[in-house]
């Protein structure tokens, strides 16, 4: 069916039951940033393929609300399915649940499947309905309810992650949950993130791609833990060990049981972020609830020296992989056709000749010329786009290794460029360059530091309609909270032993994108009397390409940046290569003179 049918089925289902509006939501039941094919709801009704996104369907109009990453996507995507883009962050573009508040008569009744709905976001969504007495119906799965062929929720092997890469073992983990349970008074604390429980545990899966997930659930009590993955998902093996470690392993479905039958007078903790609205409900109305925001997210976002030392050797790893693509792109391109897709897969395959490699850690942005201005294009080997020896083709992928992920953005000149590309390529580096260098009084938050990786665009009267970075995990989500940069308000203090990348761009609908990514560590500075300094250490050494580069738009100071960057590139990565890429390398990291 295509979209304008499958909207047409849902308004039927709706109208037979008397529902005025559905909200279809991006996420599944772990309020999950990327989600599994089961989940996927929201694509399958819209046709929308970009990862965020809420789409909402009255019986007589529709709405797509997603941002600015995804605009010229979701435009393109949604063309004849008679939903309409609702451009979020655009001055005069009203909210989601603004507009459905506005759509909806008094006492109107809307559907969403609650288990796809956070805590806090349905405490926000009620408090914009509640002055028209509008009913949210939360026990139903209104796509589902016509997803004929709905795939089912997967079902891999769960896996064991070792300790030696991990660097804190899961009862020493458990152990900082259970503390901080103790200050609060907790009996009990509900996880359902999957990230957060992956790392708590120390366990890892493949449930969902580019996701090293197990889907599950988890309840930390004072003196046991139990997972609530599936008999079916671990080895005998594997039960025993986390048997000794006080885990104990039950089906995914008996989690909405054990939370009825908990005392009446249990005190249950949980993340209103991260847990699901009809799980929360579960819980009987006696218990007494304790909401903790963050509270493993905090712990596992500060990584450990193992955890540090093993992230170091992942970017080294990765770059090596990524030093044999690029050099095969510049001597190939010129000579045969090269796809998107082809290039793509060259990449993986040089990363999983690596040492611990597991998967890429979210489907690669290969993208030539104009199609770079969308932020997350996915290329496509039924519509196959070759790279010229011309203008710009940008990279941006990763990859999870078991001690650790990357991500990282380059963009390649293929061959002449014009004064513009060169032009917004050099402001993107100068917004890389003032954003790394930085030193910061401890206390300052990512929202406070955005604006010197924007200044050198807003300069120009350039933008981009993103954040600048965000945390990155540990053989983990490669999104991580809490710590962002970005314009939008944020509180989370910058913390020593984060991670975060600066990622600034340049977009141009037609013409081109641009964007340079680098991944970087906060570390301590100085202490004065002024107080306490933190800087930023760089993981990621790869080349940035020098021939999209306008010397005379750089600084004294930046020019030295450059220059100081590309000798520890070559430095940390020419042991790992050998002659032949040696050589490429020494060319690709020369000395860059105005």
């Amino acid at each position: 069916m295509l979209p304008k049918e499958k909207v047409h089925k849902l308004r039927e289902w709706m109208a037979e039951r008397g529902i005025a509006a559905c909200v279809v939501l991006s996420g599944d039941a772990h309020i999950s940033e990327y989600e599994g094919e089961h989940w996927k709801s929201r694509r399958w009704i819209t046709g929308f393929t970009g990862s965020a996104g809420t789409a909402v369907i009255t019986l007589t109009d529709a709405g797509l609300w997603t941002d600015g990453r995804y605009y010229i996507q979701a435009e393109r995507e949604l063309e004849g399915s008679g939903i309409r883009l609702f451009r979020m962050a655009e001055p005069g573009v009203p909210q989601w649940d603004e507009w459905l508040a506005e759509q909806l008569s008094q006492g109107a009744r809307m559907a969403v499947d609650g288990r796809t709905l956070s805590v806090s976001a349905m405490k926000g969504l009620q408090g914009k309905l509640a002055e028209k007495g509008i009913q949210t119906i939360t026990d139903v799965d209104p796509v589902g309810a016509i997803w004929t062929d709905r795939p089912a929720i997967p079902a891999e092997p769960l896996m064991l992650h070792d300790e030696q890469y991990a660097g804190l073992s899961r009862v020493d983990k458990l152990e900082q949950v259970r503390q901080a349970m103790k200050r609060k008074g907790a009996d009990y604390y509900v996880l359902s993130a999957l990230d957060d429980l992956c790392w708590l545990f120390n366990i890892r899966g493949r449930d969902i791609p580019f996701n090293p997930y197990v889907t599950a659930f988890a309840i930390v009590g004072v003196h046991h833990a139990i997972l609530f993955a599936g008999g079916h998902k671990s080895t005998p093996e594997d039960k025993d060990t986390l048997a000794r470690d006080g885990v104990e392993i039950k089906e995914y479905e008996d989690i909405l049981p054990f939370l009825q039958a908990l005392p009446e007078a249990a005190s249950v903790l949980y993340d209103p972020n991260k847990t699901g609205y009809s799980l929360a409900a579960a819980i009987p109305e006696s218990a007494s609830i304790m909401e903790a925001p963050g509270l493993v997210v905090a712990l596992k976002s500060i990584k450990n020296e193992v955890e540090i030392r093993n992230i170091r050797d992942v970017y080294l790893k990765d770059a090596v992989a990524l030093v044999g693509l690029f050099k095969w792109l510049q001597e190939t391109v010129p000579v045969r056709p090269v796809t998107e897709v082809e290039a793509d897969q060259r990449g993986l395959e040089l990363r999983r000749r690596q040492p611990l490699f597991a998967e890429l850690s979210f489907s690669s942005i290969s993208a030539y010329g104009a199609n770079a201005a969308m932020m997350h294009y996915s290329p496509s080997a039924d519509h196959p786009v070759e790279l010229e020896a011309k203008g710009l083709y940008l990279l941006d992928s990763g990859a999870h290794f078991q001690n650790g992920t990357t991500d990282i953005t380059r963009t390649l000149a293929l061959g002449p460029l014009t004064d513009e590309e060169k032009r917004d390529f050099t402001l993107v580096l100068k917004s890389v360059i003032a954003l790394s260098t930085a030193k910061f009084l401890y206390g300052s938050t990512g929202s406070t530091l955005d604006i010197l990786a924007r200044k050198p665009m807003w300069d120009h009267g350039l933008d981009y309609k993103c954040g600048t970075g965000h945390g990155v995990g540990y053989y983990s989500n490669v999104h991580e909270e809490p710590q962002r940069f970005s314009f939008k308000p944020n509180e989370v203090r910058l913390e020593p032993g984060m991670i975060i990348t600066v990622e600034p761009g340049v977009y141009k609908e037609g013409r081109h994108g641009i964007r340079t990514e680098n991944t970087l560590l906060i570390t301590e500075d100085v202490t004065t009397e002024f107080g306490r300094f933190l800087k930023f250490e760089d993981l990621c050494y790869l080349p940035i390409d020098l021939r999209a580069i306008e010397p005379s738009m750089l600084s004294s100071e930046e020019l030295d940046w450059v220059n100081h960057y590309h000798a520890e590139v070559y430095d940390k990565l020419a042991p790992l290569l050998d002659e032949e890429h040696r050589l490429w390398l020494k060319r690709e990291t020369a000395a860059l003179v105005l």
